[in-house]
């Protein structure tokens, strides 16, 4: 039953109550990937910005506005894509794995290095750079977005139509937001590494294993949550910790 529809199917108690659950669901997991997608995209929304610097400003607003357009298209289809290919066996652990390692580097790399994108000399050139950049950049949000999407195509497109006009106007203040409340990386890192166990244990080869033994299944999404939190965040403050130079 897709979720749009199952407002029109409430009929016994049973099947209502069914019916509200498979809601919150549905809503449940697009305030997921909406998450996500916002803790994923400070890297895009600065790329933005660096790409469309040295236009004048009437000019960067068309730029921002047909770059991200292009770029949300571009993701959708990429999405939808990795969505249909996670169908395919052994591909949900790839992507969970894959998953794991964007959530740890989420917490242990504090700072990207942005040096190499160029400015748009022209509306055309900004535009390129913006949907070129976004499409190299942008492997772990469509990784993220399709393991929590559970191979739910409408869930990709509502959540990205939602979080990327998000990101494009309120980017500045999301990046602020972050690096005054750090917190926000760790519950991101988290939210990653649930999305990244969930495709593992969800992967076909696993899943009656994991059905059969519950308890199994819960320590093992705990394991790699705290796994991930633990390890980004040493690495974090190993980073942050400042370097003894040897005295002469």
């Amino acid at each position: 039953m897709n979720p749009p529809f199952i407002l029109l199917y409430i009929g016994s108690p049973k099947r209502s109550d069914r019916t509200l659950e498979t809601t919150a669901e549905f809503f449940l997991s697009l305030l997921n990937i909406i998450f996500l997608d916002l803790v994923l995209a400070g890297d895009n929304a600065i790329v933005i910005g660096l790409a469309a610097r040295n236009l004048p400003p009437q000019t960067q607003k068309k730029a921002i506005l047909y770059g991200t357009g292009g770029a949300v298209i571009l993701r959708i289809i990429a999405t939808i894509l990795v969505v249909w290919l996670l169908n395919i066996p052994w591909l949900l652990l790839v992507g969970g794995i894959l998953l794991v390692i964007i959530a740890y580097k989420l917490l242990a790399d504090d700072n990207s290095d942005h040096s190499q994108i160029k400015a748009g000399q022209s509306l055309g050139g900004a535009i390129r750079t913006i949907i070129v950049a976004d499409a190299a950049m942008g492997l772990d949000n469509v990784i993220a977005i399709a393991g929590a999407s559970k191979h739910n195509a409408l869930l990709v497109v509502i959540g990205l139509l939602i979080s990327v006009p998000i990101v494009v106007w309120g980017s500045t203040l999301f990046i602020k937001l972050i690096n005054r409340f750090p917190w926000i990386i760790y519950v991101g890192a988290a939210v990653l590494a649930y999305t990244a166990s969930s495709m593992i244990t969800d992967e076909r080869h696993f899943v009656l294993y994991f059905e059969t033994h519950p308890v199994i299944h819960y320590l093992f999404i705990a394991v790699i949550i705290l796994g991930v939190l633990t390890a980004g965040h040493l690495r974090r403050k190993h980073a942050h910790r400042p370097s003894s130079s040897p005295q002469h």
